[in-house]
């Protein structure tokens, strides 16, 4: 292939969770921008669906599909009907993500510990084994990518449990790299930093804790949600064509430390 055309994702079926907004949004439309058909899912399907109008008005393919991934029939679900409907996957990018509680980790109660756990570490594992049978299945490999997060890496103040299942979606991803690759399936990170995004706004919209965290950013700004999206389309795309097992930093600089 041609250097032209290492991001060309023509004829590839895509699927992003937590693409209603922030993050996921941004990393749908660029997906489709060239060339993919994005299955646009989360929660709930009518923001998935403002999002796909979006894509298909700017000349895109996309479908909206819902899928609650700390549900595991939901999970079953949303497979099942890409697989009827397409026969295969070629993305998988996991976003979604839940983060219910903000405060000491020696507060944290059951059910938030158990909600955050079956969403970050369970829904992600279960979603990238259903994603890699599927690519199995139909020959062709493809290309999973996790968002996790630089709280993966270095806990988070007030964010222990969130930090501690992000560190195990680094650690998911290099397991699922290594057992996956004989089938030409490649698995690889995205570490956001701070980002401008509604699902983290405790942390953005409070002018204490954004000065305490952009002390340690050397570009002395939080993210963009459009500037995640780069990375994820190199990791999805021939440009990465021997690239697995990474676990990427768009943080601004902060994992520098």
């Amino acid at each position: 292939m041609s250097i032209s055309n290492l991001f060309d994702l023509s004829g590839k079926v895509a699927l992003v969770t937590g693409a209603s907004r922030g993050i996921g949004e941004s990393i749908a439309k660029l997906l489709a921008q060239h060339g993919a058909h994005v299955i646009v899912s989360s929660r709930k399907v009518e923001g998935c669906q403002t999002v796909v109008d979006n894509i298909i008005e700017a000349g895109g393919s996309a479908q909206a599909i819902a899928c609650h991934i700390g549900e595991m029939e939901q999970i079953d679900a949303i497979f099942a009907e890409i697989s009827e409907q397409h026969g295969k996957l070629d993305i998988l990018v996991n976003n979604a993500a839940a983060n219910p509680y903000f405060g000491h980790i020696l507060d944290t109660d059951l059910s938030a510990f158990q909600k955050t756990v079956d969403v970050n570490i369970r829904g992600y594992f279960f979603m990238s084994s259903q994603g890699a049978k599927l690519m199995k299945k139909s020959g062709g490999g493809g290309s999973i990518i996790n968002v996790a997060s630089i709280n993966g890496v270095i806990p988070g103040d007030f964010q222990g449990i969130y930090s501690i299942t992000k560190a195990a979606v680094i650690s998911m991803t290099k397991a699922f790299a290594k057992e996956c690759a004989q089938f030409n399936i490649r698995t690889n990170a995205l570490l956001p930093g701070g980002t401008d995004t509604k699902f983290a706004s405790t942390l953005v919209n409070n002018p204490k804790i954004l000065e305490q965290m952009l002390h340690h950013v050397p570009m002395k700004r939080i993210a963009q949600p459009d500037e995640m999206a780069g990375t994820v389309l190199y990791l999805a795309s021939d440009a990465s064509s021997y690239t697995t097992g990474t676990a990427i930093n768009v943080d601004g600089g902060y994992l520098i430390g």
